[in-house]
């Protein structure tokens, strides 16, 4: 009897016409996230005039200017708040890393000390939230209020990303790590020298889930934080973009620098694109890591 030698439809190489197809389909699907964030730069860059021809988005080019920007850090009030965000942003995530590294290979460890009650405990938490009253109390109760504690320690631990932290360090060979603890190696140094270099794609992904949630928190600083002047980014630019408060402290007439405001428009689109640089900026070098860190670590546990 011949056997066929064809291979599957998927290991075809595909057609110059199927090659066309899909480079157009790529095509159209990265303008469809470029176009947009084109518009509110483009917007965000614009004067008044450029604003009222267009109706609102700008989408061709003309005069240029940066008088939305000059506006929102003209009074101070978003430079603080930057400074802020970026504190906290780099704290929060190197406390929430440290704490996750370190939960996940405690409780990938088979045999280690309750470690099924705590796994639990840590499971029920994602399941069943306690809600804003009971976090207020407990945060109230610690004497965190006009804190930025109160802004890091609530959310210090997300139980998906220790999940998949976990289900990653539980697929290492275990035959590594034995080998490294006969040589004497305690579990510190296995955790440092072995287990972190094998794991930097699933380190770098939780880190920027991590980063990335800080960055765009406002409501813990919203119930939390009393004191205007330690809200993050995000506070002070909702304050702006929902209740129209100015930036600038004492700001009175309807000119900054000897110059006419820009569009509210620009001022809210240049708002947008401050939100979203620190995203853009730090994606593309954990964005090889992204596939790999999230779905080796769901694969198992």
């Amino acid at each position: 009897m011949a056997i066929s030698t064809a291979r599957p439809l998927w290991d075809e190489r595909p057609s110059v016409a199927g090659r066309l197809v899909k480079g157009v389909i790529l095509t159209l699907i990265v303008a469809s996230v470029l176009f947009p964030i084109y518009m509110v730069v483009l917007t965000s860059l614009s004067p008044q005039e450029a604003v009222t021809r267009a109706g609102g988005l700008v989408t061709v080019p003309g005069e240029l200017t940066l008088g939305a920007y000059r506006e929102l850090f003209s009074g101070g009030v978003v430079t603080r708040a930057v400074v802020v965000s970026l504190a906290v942003t780099g704290a929060g995530t190197a406390i929430s890393l440290s704490v996750t590294v370190l939960a996940a290979y405690g409780l990938s460890r088979p045999g280690s000390l309750l470690h099924r009650p705590l796994l639990f405990t840590i499971l029920a938490t994602y399941l069943f939230g306690p809600g804003m009253i009971p976090n207020y109390l407990l945060v109230s109760s610690l004497g965190l209020i006009d804190s930025y504690w109160a802004l890091i320690l609530p959310s210090a631990v997300a139980a998906f990303n220790l999940v998949v932290m976990r289900a990653f360090f539980m697929n290492i060979p275990g035959e590594i790590i034995d080998s490294a603890r006969i040589d004497g190696a305690g579990e510190f140094r296995i955790l440092g020298r072995i287990v972190l270099p094998i794991s930097k794609g699933v380190v770098a992904v939780i880190g920027m889930f991590y980063a990335v949630g800080y960055w765009n928190s406002f409501f813990n600083a919203v119930l939390y934080l009393n004191d205007n002047a330690k809200w993050p980014l995000q506070v002070v630019l909702r304050q702006y973009v929902l209740q129209g408060q100015s930036l600038v402290v004492g700001q009175t007439s309807d000119t900054i620098a000897g110059e006419p405001l820009p569009p509210s428009l620009a001022i809210q689109m240049a708002i947008v694109v401050l939100a979203l640089i620190p995203v853009l900026f730090v994606y593309p070098f954990v964005q090889r890591h992204f596939t790999k860190g999230v779905i080796i670590g769901a694969v198992k546990g």
